[in-house]
């Protein structure tokens, strides 16, 4: 392939991009729509979904196990065993997260201003 036929074919390009720009008139032209984010959310309304859904997991971990202790037959061990897996997990995850946001924000206060 020769340069100089690529040289045409971006001149055409550009010629052709040129005439697209003169027909449609600046009222045609696509406008593209603003992105909103729909349900504008804080740190703090996060945080607190996060930890009423560990709540939760733990209120039904501790259902699910009373439930098998009282002989119900619909609840079996292994869904004992896997509701207590998740509220565990969960917990865990929550005070790691504690965790760091407390280093952050120590290293944040020790920063000199």
């Amino acid at each position: 392939m020769k340069i100089g036929a690529n040289n045409n074919l971006y001149a055409e390009m550009q010629a052709l991009a040129t005439q697209v720009r003169k027909d449609i008139s600046a009222d045609q032209l696509p406008i593209s729509p603003k992105v909103e984010n729909p349900t504008p959310s804080t740190f703090g309304n996060m945080l607190n979904k996060a930890i009423d859904n560990v709540n939760d997991l733990q209120h039904h971990s501790k259902a699910q196990a009373i439930k098998f202790e009282m002989g119900d037959q619909s609840v079996s061990l292994a869904d004992v065993m896997i509701a207590k897996g998740k509220a565990g997990i969960a917990f865990e995850a929550t005070v790691h997260v504690r965790n760091k946001v407390i280093e952050a924000y120590d290293k944040i206060m020790q920063m000199p201003v």
